[in-house]
């Protein structure tokens, strides 16, 4: 089952990328494992998946020594600066830097170990309450800092958008980031990349991808339902 449901989700990236005149290569789909068994990670692994995303870091120490060394592993949760040692050098990825103080932690690790970590700067578009990451108008000043740490590589930006029935609605969340995600790219800050944007779940991804996500993180779609409801 979770082969076919990962075939079903990479055909319908494949037809939001057809739609919005881009190529299937542009779009990163991530299997969200966060409290999914080794076994199932496995059942999507072979059936394509390399990049795998996880809410938390006990489950990427607890997954990473039992599964394929070339497994891109994605920091998409909330990041705590005292977990930041145990992530760094095992994820390609983390999505989810909302403070400068986490930054500069990563930082700190990062020398130490003497690597350069890539992050996204998580943005709440939204304002949600419940919801990490700055806030649009503090992004650029946020970004200047960040981009003097030379251990840290800016990426990118992410967002989680609110949990809606109707996709559409996030239609202007998305669109937004992106418009702001661009005005970055011109604006060469150096550090930066700006050629990541993680933007789009199990149930708006589609919307997410005709509005310019590279990255999409998708759960319930692979996976199947959780006990609890989840947004990824």
């Amino acid at each position: 089952m979770v082969a076919e449901r990962y075939h079903e989700i990479q055909a319908r990236v494949a037809a939001a990328c057809g739609r919005s005149g881009r190529k299937t290569s542009d779009v990163t789909l991530i299997a969200v494992s966060k409290t999914k068994p080794v076994d199932m990670l496995k059942e999507a692994y072979d059936a394509g998946a390399r990049d795998f995303g996880e809410n938390k870091v006990q489950e990427i120490l607890e997954k990473y020594p039992q599964l394929p060394a070339d497994i891109r592993w994605h920091m998409i949760g909330h990041l705590q600066t005292n977990k930041v040692r145990q992530v760094v050098g095992k994820a390609c990825l983390i999505h989810s830097v909302d403070s400068v103080k986490l930054a500069r932690e990563i930082e700190k690790e990062s020398a130490k170990q003497n690597i350069v970590t890539p992050v996204l700067l998580e943005i709440n578009v939204a304002r949600e309450e419940s919801k990490f990451g700055f806030f649009l108008e503090e992004t650029q000043d946020a970004l200047t800092e960040i981009a003097a740490l030379p251990h840290v590589g800016v990426q990118g930006l992410m967002t989680i958008a609110p949990f809606v029935e109707d996709a559409e609605e996030n239609r202007q969340i998305f669109r937004k980031l992106h418009q702001f995600f661009i005005d970055m790219q011109h604006k060469n800050v150096d550090n930066v990349n700006m050629n990541v944007l993680s933007m789009g779940m199990t149930g708006d991804f589609e919307v997410a991808i005709e509005e310019g996500a590279t990255m999409v993180r998708v759960g319930t779609g692979i996976f199947g339902e959780r006990q609890k409801r989840e947004s990824f």
